[in-house]
This record gives structure tokens, C-alpha cells and sequence, in this order.
């Protein structure tokens, strides 16, 4: 199964995930071969999940991926249809978002290169995995743009870059490249590649615009050629230092790393930026999924029966909707 998910260059998350829920799926039937099971006891396992476990809508989902793609690429059998499954309920929740001030106080608590990942998270809109996985090449600070590489669903997106910022991510660059010289001077200094990028480019790996922007602090073996190298910084580090930032700051919000791009598209729409663009901007591929922010704007609520005057497309000024104030985080 591995083999097959490196095959059709799938994701080390995925790989991970898939061979784990089709673990289980065995287990669950006391270790019997998946090809001698039969439809219903798909079904059950997956019923047992959202009937007995309460997973989430997207948890059975990703299981029912995994045993697809176990049956038809692994087994190369027939997935059966599924007529009495049980379908989690996927609840429809308005997304946490903070304040101007609030996402202020919060990330004047985070620390050194964390808090420039986070300033990151908030002024670019980025997921924690797109900003952990940035490259040097990545950044232009002449555009003021950011290159988001192999996003969520394989796709790329320019995100902006806050000029507030450029002075620091010039100073990250250089702690890059010093530590980077020095990897080198100890025989290391390669990073993993995308793909067959390695093959290809046989030099790519040691040069400087191909290294993580936010690198690990210390060499480890690669997942799964075992080489020693250096990966970027690990995700749970930031979100560890966003959670402690965000009690210090005594916020009562149940606030995240993906809260800062939940901050980052609402007061977007705020400032008056179109639904589109801010699509595009959080690389979103159906407008419906952008739309939601639309419900948590900061608009106040004008009296009872008085007209409302707000355009589709922009923030409003008028006297019955307070307007937001402060720079937008992209102009910013």
C-alpha cells in the first residue's frame, strides 16, 4: 500500500493516514485478509466509527478513502456500494475569528521565529503546514508576494506579504543561509525534494533557494530514505507557542493557528475586498467555502425595520454599520 501511495506521489500525511485506518479496518475484523471481507463488513466498520466512535463527517470520510483506495489500486478489486451506511453528520460551524486587536495582543506574545510564522499566518492567510513547508525561493520580497507551493488539493496560489515584515524575513533568509554553510560544512546541507525534483535536478537539494525558510533546529534522519538532514520547523512547535500566546493574552476564544486565516479572510472582506479575491487569496476552489466568512463579519445590526444599504461587494460605510478600522493585514 505504501508502494502504491508513492507511486501516484501522494503526501507522507496521507501515506501515513491511509496505512493507519487500513490497520485498523483489518483489526477490526480480527485480522482477516481484507480481500475475503465482503460489503456489509465495510459498512459495519465504518458504521461502528460514526455509531460507536461519534467521529467527525471528515474522519469517515478520509477512512472511506482509505479503504477505496486499499480495495481498487492495492487489491484491484471492485469497491462495493455501500447501501447501508450510516453517514456522520457534518455540522455547518462559523469559523473562530479574532479582533484587530485581539490578533495584536496575541502575536506581540509569541516569541523569535514562531512569532514571524505566525505574522505569516495572519498577513498571508496561510494554513500552519503551507507556512512550515515555505522555501527561500519562495519568498519575493521585491513583488512583496508569497509563492504557496503544493497547497491544500495539489495547488499553487500567490499570497501577499505584509511589508511590515520584509525587514524580518531578510534577517530569517540570512540565518538560513549561515546555518545552511554550516550544514554543508559538516557534509550535510541537502533538504528534500517534491516529487522526482532530485532526480532531475541532482544539485537542487544543497542549494540555499531550496531550503526551508523556517528550518529545525537540529539535523534528523528523512522519513523514508532515512539520510540526515534538515527539515523544517515542526508544526506542533508554532501551535504550542500560539496556544500558550493566546492564554498570556487571556482570550476566552477557543483561538488557533487556523484562526489567523479565518482573521485574515474576514476582515479582508472588512476592508471592502470582493469575495473573489479573497478566494484566490486563501486558495479556495469553489466560492461556497469563502462565502462563510461572510457570516461572521463585524457589521453590527441596524433597528428593526430600517433599509439596509450595504453593498454585495464592499465594506460598508454606512451610519447604521460601524466600519473596521485599521490597516487590512495584506496592506499591512
Amino acid at each position: 500500500m505504501r508502494a502504491k501511495l508513492r507511486a501516484r506521489h501522494y503526501s507522507y500525511r496521507t501515506e501515513q493516514s491511509y496505512v493507519a485506518w487500513a490497520t485498523r479496518y483489518i483489526r477490526f475484523h480480527g485480522l482477516t485478509h481484507p480481500a475475503e471481507l465482503e460489503a456489509f463488513q465495510i459498512e459495519a466498520f465504518l458504521n461502528h466509527l460514526a455509531v460507536d466512535r461519534k467521529v467527525s463527517a471528515s474522519t469517515q470520510n478520509q477512512a472511506l478513502s482509505a479503504l477505496v483506495f486499499l480495495y481498487r489500486e492495492v487489491l484491484g478489486a471492485s469497491f462495493p456500494d455501500l447501501d447501508n451506511l450510516v453517514r456522520a453528520r457534518r455540522p455547518l460551524r462559523l469559523p473562530v475569528v479574532l479582533t484587530r486587536e485581539e490578533v495584536r495582543a496575541v502575536l506581540a506574545r509569541i516569541p523569535a521565529t514562531k512569532g514571524l510564522m505566525a505574522h505569516l499566518l495572519y498577513g498571508s492567510g496561510l494554513r500552519v503546514m503551507e507556512c512550515a513547508r515555505l522555501r527561500v525561493k519562495d519568498v519575493d520580497l521585491e513583488r512583496g508576494e508569497l509563492r504557496v507551493r503544493d497547497g491544500k488539493g495539489a495547488r499553487d496560489r500567490v499570497a501577499p506579504l505584509a511589508r511590515s515584515l520584509h525587514d524580518a524575513l531578510a534577517a530569517q533568509i540570512d540565518r538560513v543561509e549561515r546555518i545552511h554553510r554550516g550544514d554543508l560544512a559538516e557534509g550535510y546541507g541537502s533538504v528534500e525534494l517534491p516529487s522526482a525534483l532530485a532526480r532531475k535536478y541532482p544539485n537542487a537539494e544543497r542549494e540555499t533557494g531550496w531550503q526551508y525558510l523556517f528550518p529545525a533546529s537540529r539535523l534528523g534522519a528523512d522519513r523514508r530514505t532515512g539520510e540526515i538532514r534538515r527539515h523544517h520547523l515542526a508544526e506542533s512547535a508554532l501551535q504550542r507557542a500560539v496556544r500558550r500566546a493566546v492564554q498570556e493574552a487571556g482570550l476566552r476564544k477557543p483561538a488557533s493557528c487556523h484562526t489567523f486565516r479565518h482573521s485574515f479572510a474576514t476582515h479582508l472582506l472588512e476592508d471592502g475586498y470582493d469575495i473573489r479575491t479573497v478566494q484566490e487569496l486563501l486558495g479556495h476552489s469553489s466560492v461556497k467555502t469563502t462565502m462563510i466568512y461572510t457570516h461572521v463579519l463585524n457589521r453590527g445590526a441596524a433597528p428593526c425595520g430600517a433599509p439596509s444599504t450595504r453593498s454585495s461587494g464592499g465594506a460598508s460605510t454606512d451610519r447604521g454599520y460601524p466600519t473596521s478600522s485599521g490597516p487590512s493585514p495584506c496592506r499591512s
